[in-house]
């Protein structure tokens, strides 16, 4: 059996006192192995990063950048046999593996640019002789802690700002779909990055704690559930690091009594079972305002009957299965709690048969959902889409704000006049006026608000630079050795 090994200081690490499944999500069937790292793995790791970290600080703008163009181009090429990876360990299917390679690239082609996104400031003679720059220098050594979600495209969003700046890594992916990490690596490795600048340490909780708490790692990457973001945070800010830890959500797309109705229930069924809804941006509440509800319901049920689920190496596949079985079953009971607490099901994905023992589910749409229930309150993380009635923009703007997650939201509608209004009173980091998944480009920032975020910076983009370079300011004066003068008075400018 395939064994997925560590990379540290530029080699494969196979070895290990412990292993962990890896299955193919379309079978069922475990099919390789994982090398879960102990304390004294990580630390290894650790070791190689800090050892690598003075001589790739002092790499050149120019050299990292011409690194960052080989890698493009190497994983460009690449992109069908990576995107492969992917749908063997997560099970999504091929086009939405080249999708999510393509988007993760963004955050390659933002770093080419470092050499003017890691430019100063300069005054002179702020004071008599004297002038004042200031510089952005890297943190140092950082750790990557990714999710099983979305395996190529999270680390390319952390790793490209992460070591454009200057600093080494620690990457942590899940150890559901670790292959992709290792892919990853050896791509950065072929365009000439050193030894020891990027690391892989597959692993659990074993292996993060570690991470978490060892002096040497200044900077913690993170996305996941918002309870382990949480506790990622402080225990990560406990000691003494940086962090920015992405949470949970529970987006909205509110849809107005004007929007065209076609349109609106096919970028309802795309957000909300693209993926099979294992998406942190996935639309999972459905806010029909006013009299389009009994329209809108019919338009979205009608179109999921044509939704083709299957092996994502099927190309007449729209979507796979779920990430494993346990994750199958919690999602089904939360279709079968709405039933419970009141809600109807329209469509139960519960009750479609597959000829595969994979981890597959059907979509299903859940009518007259309230706060209070289950299936509305908790991130599902699956292909389950809430619809919730009300009777008024306020109302849909209130029951987004109040709702304790503000990753993303959208609205649709033919009113500009609305879509500006919505913009202004929504609590969410990322909005979308009829569009449903607002994941901003490579040259603006990801992230949300509330319990979406810990930390006080956005992943990739503008933000990122922010988050792994500190700044430092410099004040130089080159005096006449003769005016130099005894002076313990706090400096004055003059």
């Amino acid at each position: 059996m395939e064994t997925i090994p560590h990379f540290i200081n530029g080699s494969r690490v196979s070895d290990a006192e412990r292993f962990g499944p890896v299955f193919n999500p379309a079978t069922g069937e475990q099919e390789k192995q994982v090398a879960l790292a102990s304390a004294s793995r990580t630390e290894e790791a650790i070791a190689a990063a800090r050892a690598a970290l003075p001589a790739w600080r002092a790499t050149s703008l120019a050299k990292r950048t011409n690194i960052f163009f080989r890698v493009r181009e190497i994983l460009n090429q690449r992109k069908p046999e990576l995107a492969a990876i992917l749908t063997s360990e997560h099970g999504k299917v091929l086009s939405d593996a080249e999708g999510e390679i393509s988007r993760g690239l963004e955050n390659i082609e933002f770093a080419t640019g470092l050499s003017h996104m890691l430019k100063g400031e300069r005054s002179e003679q702020v004071s008599s002789g004297i002038d004042v720059h200031s510089v952005r220098q890297p943190v140092g050594v950082v750790a990557c802690i990714t999710p099983f979600n979305f395996p190529a495209m999270v680390p390319l969003w952390m790793i490209g700002s992460a070591l454009a700046c200057g600093n080494t890594v620690l990457l942590k992916p899940s150890e559901k779909d670790p292959s992709a990490a290792i892919f990853i690596a050896e791509a950065f490795a072929e365009a000439g990055l050193p030894a020891g600048v990027l690391n892989v340490v597959q692993g659990d909780k074993e292996a993060v704690d570690v991470l978490l708490e060892h002096p040497d790692v200044k900077a913690v990457s993170f996305v996941g559930s918002t309870p382990i973001a949480q506790s990622i945070y402080k225990r990560a800010a406990d000691h003494g690091k940086r962090v920015q830890a992405l949470g949970g959500a529970k987006n909205h797309m509110v849809v107005l009594p004007d929007a065209d109705l076609d349109m609106a229930a096919d970028a309802a069924v795309s957000a909300a079972y693209g993926s099979a809804g294992e998406r942190c941006m996935a639309v999972s509440v459905l806010v029909a305002v006013g009299n389009i509800a009994d329209d809108l319901v019919q338009a979205i049920s009608s179109r999921m009957a044509g939704l083709k689920i299957g092996p994502g190496t099927d190309p007449a596949s729209q979507m796979g299965p779920l990430i494993t079985a346990e994750h199958r079953d919690r999602v089904a009971s939360y279709v079968a709690g709405a039933e419970n607490e009141g809600a109807t099901v329209v469509v139960d994905g519960r009750s479609q048969q597959f000829d595969s023992n994979g981890f597959f589910i059907g979509v299903s749409l859940v009518d007259h959902v309230k706060p209070g229930m289950k299936v509305y309150d908790d991130e599902i993380f699956g292909p389950v889409l809430s619809v919730v009635r009300v009777d008024t923009y306020s109302d849909a703007v209130r029951l987004v704000n109040e709702n304790e997650f503000g990753n993303g939201t959208a609205i649709f509608t033919r009113d500009g006049g609305a879509a500006r209004q919505f913009e202004f009173d929504v609590d969410a980091g990322m909005v979308g006026v009829n569009v449903p998944i607002p994941v901003p480009v490579g040259t603006f920032s990801f992230g949300g608000w509330k319990n979406s975020l810990f930390g006080d910076t956005h992943m990739y983009g503008p933000d990122s630079i922010r988050f792994y370079t500190r700044g430092k300011v410099v004040t130089t004066r080159w005096p006449d050795p003769s005016t130099s003068v005894i002076d313990l008075g706090f400096p004055q400018i003059d």
